[in-house]
């Protein structure tokens, strides 16, 4: 009998990866999902008789072995195992055999090679097939990423821009993001950031046979999109000058962060801060096939010492002196997976944070944090679920400090932080809040016995000491540690005990190079007239709440009648800020009020800084392979000449490479505008990104949908009308 042996192959490129949803990648690669089949043609030199016996191995990572699940090898005939790689003949047609294929449900994802053995007359025969790259699939319910619904399947793995949220909870503003996790090198780039990291350093086969888990590939890259550990994607920086650098603020997308990496040898790329990290993210997670989506939370809180509270301190001057952060915002990632190792409970949203704020587990990287276990206070989870909790419900100290180690604590806020948690919603453009999903109502018993069991766990676990305990407050009700309640006021950022209460308004929004203008309403009431020293102090602050240099200092004297309110005018004029005002556009404004009797009371507000707006128009129909003309208009939004703007635009399926031009000169607080040209290169709905950026403000930002059509009777076609005679 003739030796079985092949003659040629096809992997049928084409039709598994359309079947696959992989065909969006710009990639020569075969690129497939787990859990789900593919087809393989095999032309052999004779027909299969029934003593031939043929097998294949799938295998990956640097030394696959069947034990470490890195390697499997399974038959062409008779595998049924639905734990492992099956195969099975489609059809037969002389010497050409159709078989399917289909990887397990928790294969290790990555770079494969698959190869087939023969065997017949006594010889056994191996050929190489071709090399194919596996991804998660959220379309196989038996994988642990698997979504149920398409719409959100399309937006958190498919689509390839997004809108991040920033600025201020009063004041939330919008930017447009490219992913771009199919562009060409980004998934090669993908693995290559797996292959880079320390636990494949450690480890290597060890850290392959783990990639199964979309928890454990989670933690890796939150580590590895910073550089803090190791030589990661991008080295954070939130204070001085970007020199040698791209100011964070002038990113437009992942793509051209990723393939500085890549090109520049490995070197982390300068520099990141927490949206850059987190979109950065975004773009590896959806390009490896999980679910993920971008998160904004608005006052979020930094707890360094892991108490569930952070301490806000002041001068007794009012200027802010904190150690402990309270962000404006923060931005993170949530992604969506089974938790197996911790129960059904906890399955969903998965909070992941490539920002480096604190070590966990001596590495710079947070998460997966269940989502069900932050809102529940299950701080006893892994992974990093109190850092969470904190950031997005813990307590507010706030002190006043008057000399070395002498500080008095004011009052402690419950409900300040975490607000307007945002994402971008599915299949459209529009924010969507999710506060709820992390934590319940504010001011609600619900959410106070959470805060304590959080507490509680803590102490039982050994990680802080709080003799205090059970004082916090659950509306008008206190509850002690066996759960007893006592009447007692509300807690509120203003003591009740002190009769007055104050608060700042802004007269209207404030645009950049606008004079700023508030008023601090100060009510008493109490029975008796009161006497305040009130001290005001401006400070232009960073996101991140650090504030970087004092715009103004006043103080005053008030006396308030019983029943009385008094309104104190502030005006903080453009030049006293301009020179001032950090690239995040924002300044706290505080009022330290002091009375007779040494009582205290801190009023503050901060207030972000209104950009310019910038405007996109599409001039001519949008077609894939054909010039498309846009306009873009802008204005400086300075008081003196600007002879330094550039624009920035990208976006993938639009723009290939980043386009830059420089803005002709434009005088004090003048108007322009742009015409240029794009040539689309994938249809459907594509997300346009313009920066306007000058090393004299922060960058201006706008983005478009464009709906791209394949050919210019696309928009016609379903006017066509058939008239017949009759």
């Amino acid at each position: 009998m003739t030796v079985l042996r092949l003659r040629k192959f096809s992997m049928e490129e084409s039709s598994n990866m359309a079947e696959h949803r992989t065909n969006y990648y710009s990639s020569s690669d075969l690129i497939l999902r787990r859990a789900q089949a593919f087809r393989i043609m095999l032309y052999f030199n004779r027909p299969l008789q029934e003593k031939d016996k043929v097998e294949f191995t799938a295998a990956t990572g640097p030394d696959p072995q069947e034990a470490d699940d890195t390697m499997c090898i399974f038959p062409l005939f008779g595998s049924q195992s639905k734990a492992s790689w099956t195969a099975e003949v489609d059809s037969i047609d002389s010497n050409c055999v159709t078989a399917i294929i289909t990887s397990s449900a928790d294969a290790v994802i990555g770079r494969y090679k698959l190869q087939l053995y023969t065997t017949s007359s006594k010889k056994k025969s191996y050929f190489k097939l071709r090399e194919f790259v596996l991804l998660f699939n959220p379309w196989a319910e038996d994988d642990v990423v698997y979504m149920e619904d398409e719409n959100e399947r399309c937006e958190y793995v498919l689509n390839d821009h997004g809108i991040i949220y920033i600025g201020h909870e009063e004041m939330i503003d919008e930017q447009g993001w490219d992913f771009g996790q199919f562009e060409e090198n980004i998934l090669d780039i993908s693995l290559q950031i797996l292959d880079r990291s320390l636990n494949y350093q450690d480890d290597p086969v060890l850290d392959c046979s783990q990639r199964y888990d979309p928890g454990y590939v989670g933690r890796v890259l939150t580590a590895m999109i910073n550089s803090f550990d190791d030589d990661g994607v991008l080295e954070g920086r939130w204070t001085g000058k970007f020199t040698g650098g791209v100011d964070p603020q002038h990113w437009i997308g992942s793509v051209e962060i990723l393939m500085r990496w890549y090109r520049g040898g490995y070197k982390p790329v300068k520099y990141g801060q927490c949206w850059v990290f987190a979109a950065v993210m975004c773009t590896v997670l959806r390009c490896l096939g999980i679910p993920t989506r971008v998160i904004t939370n608005f006052a979020s809180a930094h707890d360094k010492d892991g108490n569930l509270g952070i301490d806000s301190i002041y001068s007794s001057s009012g200027r802010n002196m904190s150690k402990d952060t309270m962000w404006n915002f923060h931005v993170w990632n949530e992604s969506w997976f089974r938790r197996n190792d911790l129960g059904s409970a906890y399955r969903g949203w998965q909070v992941l944070d490539a920002t480096p704020q604190e070590l966990s587990e001596g590495t710079y990287c947070c998460g997966p944090a269940s989502l069900h276990a932050v809102k529940e206070g299950d701080v006893d989870k892994d992974y990093n679920v109190p850092f969470v909790f904190a950031e997005v419900n813990a307590d507010r100290n706030t002190w006043v400090y008057y000399a070395k180690d002498v500080k008095e604590k004011v009052y402690t806020d419950s409900k300040s932080v975490g607000k307007h948690m945002s994402t971008k919603s599915v299949g459209g453009n529009e924010r969507v809040e999710i506060t709820n999903n992390y934590k319940y109502p504010e001011g609600t018993e619900k959410e106070r016995q959470v805060y304590l069991k959080a507490r509680k766990k803590l102490l039982d676990m050994g990680v802080l000491k709080d003799e205090n305990l059970g004082r916090r407050f659950i509306g008008k009700k206190r509850y002690k540690k066996r759960g007893r309640a006592s009447e007692s006021a509300d807690d509120s950022e203003e003591p009740t005990e002190l009769g007055i209460i104050g608060k700042f308004q802004l007269v209207a929004p404030p645009k950049f190079g606008d004079d700023v203008n508030l008023i601090l309403s100060l009510r008493n009431s109490g029975q008796k007239s009161e006497a305040l020293k009130v001290k005001l102090s401006s400070s232009a602050i960073k996101y991140t709440g650090r504030p970087m240099s004092e715009i103004f200092s006043d103080q005053t004297s008030v006396t308030l009648g019983s029943m009385k309110e008094k309104q104190i005018p502030i005006n903080i004029a453009a030049s006293q800020y301009e020179e001032e005002l950090t690239k995040d556009h924002l300044i706290e404004v505080v009022a330290l009020c002091e009375l007779k009797s040494k009582k205290k009371m801190l009023v503050r507000r901060v207030v972000s800084i209104e950009k310019p707006p910038l405007l996109i128009q599409v001039l001519s129909y949008p077609v894939v392979d054909e010039l498309c003309e846009l306009q873009v208009s802008f204005k400086n939004p300075l008081s003196v000449p600007l002879t330094d703007g550039i624009l920035l635009l990208g976006g993938s399926g639009l723009i290939r490479k980043q386009i830059k031009r420089r803005v002709p000169k434009l005088g004090p607080k003048a108007e322009g505008s742009i015409v240029l040209e794009i040539t689309p290169y994938r249809f459907g709905t594509q997300q346009l990104v313009v920066d306007f950026i000058s090393k004299h403000f922060s960058a201006i930002k706008g983005f478009k949908r464009i709906e791209v059509a394949e050919d210019h009777l696309e928009d016609i076609s379903e006017e066509i009308i058939v008239i017949e005679d009759d």
